[in-house]
């Protein structure tokens, strides 16, 4: 369910934004000839919400933001600079997009699409550190679609 298909008389759950901001964001970085896989984990335990392969092999994490608290409580984001060419946060509308950080990238998403409000500046992985993620991004795209076309394989 999206924001959008809330009735009227109910407010936004956290998860429900979280949907709808990562839908809006993978489709807006798609639509920039990204490919995308959402919730990969890294080698250091942490789990980028989405993550973004380039047609060059660039790599992007997007840390989705569902509201203030959870950008609040949520520490661990510089933990995935290491994982990525780029780091950015995805964040809907309302949020108030002047307490991010602004050494990162900024994507305003809904459950439609996005807009990249501001360019993530670059920090290139090292050679065998960008093989291992590649490896891991195309690994965990074929299980998934492999789990599409055979649920039973994956059991």
């Amino acid at each position: 369910m999206s924001i959008v298909d809330l009735p009227l008389d109910q407010a936004p759950r956290r998860p429900d934004i979280t949907r709808s901001v990562c839908r809006g964001a993978a489709r807006h970085l798609r639509e920039r000839g990204y490919a995308t896989v959402t919730e990969m984990t890294f080698a250091n335990g942490r789990r980028g919400d989405i993550v973004a392969l380039s047609p060059s092999g660039d790599l992007l994490v997007v840390e989705v933001k569902s509201g203030i608290e959870d950008y609040r409580i949520d520490g661990k984001w510089p933990d995935y600079r290491d994982y990525c060419d780029a780091f950015l946060f995805a964040v809907a509308p309302e949020f108030p997009a002047e307490i991010l950080p602004e050494d990162v990238g900024l994507i305003i998403a809904d459950g439609y699409g996005g807009a990249l409000i501001r360019e993530a500046p670059r920090h290139p992985l090292a050679p065998a550190r960008r093989k291992a993620l590649t490896i891991a991004f195309g690994r965990l795209a074929a299980a998934r679609l492999a789990g599409l076309e055979d649920p039973a394989a994956l059991r």
